[in-house]
């Protein structure tokens, strides 16, 4: 058996704690066993104390040194299109008449009907790289690309399921695939040409979902979640089957746009009286294992419902602000106690903890002050936790949690999923424990990401991917190849 590995950094961010002087010890199944304290009695060979199995370091323990890096969770990134990653920065100018949500979806179509099962492999592996070095160590991959080009069923209807999550699987992150279903394109609408590969019945759905989680039982660093798409994409009856299948049948995370656009929530009006948070609430969907993807659009009354419900919201900060979608109320979460997961969406940028500080920065633009979300400084919150802390959680913490995960706070039990980031970077030069999470949060690029493991194991060091060549070139023959497609 493999022996334990004590790695050593600098300073270290554990369990909500920042230490100098402090281990982490992972036993060989690649769990955090403990927090050793007495760093000097370690590097010279000594034992020492601290949180953990026995308080000491077992015999035979391999010490990593990590000098001159700080140590922290691993970051999640709970909502995921790999596939808008091929036409990333493509969608920015202004069409005739106007560019909203609406119109960048035919772009969004586009590259969605330009990709081959294989090119779709090398498009997730290079975003998943991508996810890599900016220190995210888990992703959930919001899929719904079924179908072939023409829109017919593939052999294996969870061929393009597999390509993602083998995907991930090269690069070494942890993946939770949520297989979504999309039966229509709206209410009142015929059904729309770019959507064609995403379209299912619900038995064909819950027959494909039921066989990709089989496959995937026990499988290392893999799990399945449910996800019907949207109000708009899966009608109230449907939804409702799938909620109940998932929680009651298969324990899964159920994850479902909802509230992104006005425009939703009017259409979903039109057709059941009642936006969507309320229909939801009504009929017995929102549960702790349920993510909302946005939630921008909603009533004080409504969050109160999804707090009650012990659900999470996961805020897509850059693709919101990207697509104008609206700045969610993070201030109203947070006073409810509300858990709150970010995700990169379409992929415009890749960078979670900038997720983490323009949740924020988008509120201090809104009411033009600042230190919005310290609930340290509010006392009629559900917490007084401080305003790194909270942003902290919800990079880490509350993503794994979304997924139905255990990790996030490198607490004793929970995988060793941790990145290390360099203290000479110049965006966080100067740091000590007791800033590290403030600068992390508010400060850190993520340039200064050094070393990313999963389950105890590196998959990025000293900002090196033993694949990154061959993931990049393939990448790129696939960007020429939709350029061509596209012209």
């Amino acid at each position: 058996m493999p022996p334990h590995i004590l790695y050593l950094p600098e300073v270290m961010v554990a369990e909500g704690r920042a230490s100098a002087g402090v281990g982490l010890l992972v036993d060989p199944s690649g769990l955090v066993a403990g927090v050793i304290e007495g760093q000097s009695e370690l590097q010279s060979g000594g034992q020492s104390g601290g949180r953990g199995e026995g308080n000491a370091v077992p015999e035979g323990t391999r010490v990593v040194a990590l000098a001159g890096k700080a140590l922290l969770p691993g970051l999640a990134n709970a909502h995921s299109h790999t596939f808008q990653r091929l036409f990333r920065g493509r969608a920015e100018g202004r069409a005739a008449g106007g560019d909203t949500f609406w119109t960048w979806r035919e772009q969004m179509y586009r590259a969605a009907g330009f990709l081959s099962p294989e090119q779709l492999y090398d498009v997730a592996r290079a975003t998943f790289l991508e996810m890599a070095a900016s220190g995210i160590t888990a992703a959930g991959e919001f899929h719904y690309l079924h179908r072939d080009r023409e829109g017919r069923s593939y052999d294996d209807p969870n061929l393009l399921s597999h390509q993602v999550i083998a995907a991930a699987q090269s690069v070494g992150l942890r993946i939770c695939l949520l297989r979504t279903a999309y039966f229509r394109a709206g209410f009142e609408r015929a059904p729309h040409p770019g959507q064609r590969r995403f379209y299912e019945t619900l038995p064909q759905y819950l027959r494909n979902l039921e066989e990709l989680q089989a496959k995937y039982i026990g499988v290392e660093n893999v799990t399945v979640g449910a996800a019907p798409h949207s109000i708009r994409a899966v009608p109230l009856e449907q939804m409702k089957e799938i909620a109940g299948a998932a929680h009651a049948l298969w324990a899964m995370p159920l994850h479902l746009h909802i509230s992104e656009q006005l425009g939703e929530n009017a259409a979903c009006e039109a057709e059941y009286g009642a936006t969507p948070v309320s229909l939801m609430a009504a009929n017995g969907i929102l549960s702790p294992k349920t993510t909302l993807v946005h939630a921008i659009h909603l009533t004080e009354k409504e969050f109160a419902a999804v707090a009650e419900a012990g659900s999470t919201i996961c805020s897509c900060p850059t693709t919101e602000r990207n697509l104008g979608d609206g700045i969610f109320p993070a201030d109203t979460a947070a006073r409810l106690g509300l858990p709150v997961a970010f995700g990169t969406d379409s992929q415009a940028q890749i960078d979670i903890l900038e997720d983490a500080r323009q949740h924020e920065y988008h509120l201090r633009l809104r009411d033009q002050q600042r230190g919005i979300l310290d609930a340290s400084a509010r006392e009629d919150w559900q917490t007084r936790e401080p305003i790194e802390a909270l942003l902290l959680r919800s990079a880490s913490a509350n993503g794994y949690a979304a997924l139905g995960l255990s990790g996030g706070r490198l607490a004793v039990g929970e995988p060793a999923d941790f990145i290390t980031v360099d203290l000479n970077d110049l965006s966080i030069l100067g740091v000590d424990a007791s800033s590290l999470a403030s600068q992390a949060v508010f400060a850190l690029a993520k340039s200064a990401v050094r070393d990313v493991a999963v389950q105890g194991r590196f998959i990025l060091e000293n900002g090196r991917h033993s694949a990154a060549g061959e993931i990049r070139a393939k990448y790129r023959a696939v960007q020429r190849k939709y350029e061509e497609f596209s012209s």
